[in-house]
């Protein structure tokens, strides 16, 4: 067991976990969902409204932020707490997962990754000594270190290279934390365990790793075109290899089903654009499935998206009236569908800490799946905007 984090209890009948991480900025109850505020805001809502979520950390971008406005100026500013207001914990990822996505713009390289900046083709590099120098500007409380996020489906030749590349630039952030005194006194770095599809491979990322003893791991390389039962395979092939005493995070992921799966493999954190895009989109998140605003059926509904849902939309506004902005492309549905599915995922991990605590997590996760999962074959004939 370590100082910053504590396992309170394990289920019985699957791997998933009760944790509490402390942080600079606060205590983390784990499993936890974290909102995503890329640029330094989680879309459509101010602090207060994400509070008002449950919201405990959030998570920022290394790679945009350094962009745009720029990390030193985030720093002379007060860091990225006070830049932002926001006084909770924050993770940031380092990048790597740009290595994937902005593949086009990039160029990996031994010591680091060399990028077209997306914005304006400026040219900018990014190794460890960088990310960790922009988090320590930012203030992050997590830190991530930089990766290489090889794709689906990749050689394994191309993975083994992806693996042993991330292996060296890990146990180089986590020098560089030491030396500059980022680690310790709340401040975490969590290292990246890649694989794609290679189950030997992801086991010896995982425990190579743990060798270095980082405050905190997540399985990286997941949700990145592959099918869902690949994706399970793959965290089930890396968790039990990870240490039992240290917070394990999944990256960029994903529904509501996969994260209680992904709780039942053992994992702690997660963050996923998800809840946030689709209600830019009109969609809203239900113990019975997304339900797409847009259609018809809901015009003249004087329900709330959920029925003794307690956040501000389901308080006060009938799924009409959020119908009639949706249609009426008006700014305030981006704000109440947010805060509803941003709400919806923080209350299911809330729920699955306390089942995991009552120790009927196993029983009462697999009928909340088969529920939302029923609810969104029943309506597969309804489509949203991605």
């Amino acid at each position: 067991m370590t100082q910053h984090f504590h396992l309170i209890k394990t289920d019985t009948a699957t791997a998933a976990r009760r944790g509490r991480l402390q942080t600079l900025h606060g205590v983390v109850e784990t499993p936890i969902f974290m909102p995503v505020g890329t640029q330094g805001t989680v879309k459509a809502l101010t602090p207060t409204q994400i509070r008002e979520t449950g919201a405990q950390i959030i998570l920022g971008n290394t790679y945009h932020l350094n962009l745009r406005p720029g990390s030193e100026l985030i720093r002379e500013l007060g860091g990225l707490h006070k830049f932002m207001g926001w006084d909770g914990p924050i993770l940031t990822d380092s990048g790597g997962f740009q290595v994937f996505s902005l593949a086009k713009l990039r160029d990996i390289r031994d010591d680091g990754i060399a990028f077209a900046s997306h914005l304006d083709g400026t040219k900018l590099f990014l190794g460890p000594r960088e990310v960790m120098t922009i988090q320590s500007n930012l203030g992050s409380d997590i830190a991530m270190v930089i990766d290489e996020c090889p794709p689906w489906p990749c050689s394994r030749e191309e993975c083994r290279r992806a693996v042993d590349r991330s292996y060296r630039w890990a146990q180089e952030c986590k020098q560089l934390a030491t030396d500059n005194g980022f680690l310790g006194g709340g401040h975490h770095v969590f290292a990246i365990a890649q694989g794609s599809t290679f189950d030997d491979l992801r086991r010896e990322a995982a425990e190579s790793l743990t060798a270095l003893d980082f405050p905190g791991y997540a399985v990286g390389g997941v949700s990145v075109g592959e099918p869902e039962p690949e994706m399970l395979k793959q965290v089930a092939a890396t968790t039990p290899f990870l240490p039992a005493d240290k917070p394990r995070y999944t990256m960029g992921l994903g529904t509501p089903p996969q994260i209680l799966k992904m709780i039942a493999l053992g994992v702690d954190m997660f963050d996923c654009v998800h809840p946030t895009r689709v209600a830019r989109n009109g969609a809203a998140f239900t113990p019975d499935g997304l339900i797409n605003l847009r259609n018809e059926r809901y015009r003249a509904d004087p329900l709330p998206l959920v029925e003794a849902f307690d956040n501000y939309t389901c308080r006060n506004f009938s799924r009409a009236y959020l119908r009639h902005l949706v249609m009426a492309n008006e700014i305030l549905a981006c704000t109440l569908l947010t805060l509803h599915n941003v709400h919806f995922y923080l209350n299911l991990v809330a729920q699955a800490r306390a089942h995991i605590e009552a120790g009927d997590f196993a029983t009462w996760s697999r009928a909340w799946i088969e529920r939302y999962e029923a609810g969104e074959r029943a309506a597969s004939g309804a489509s949203f905007a991605g």
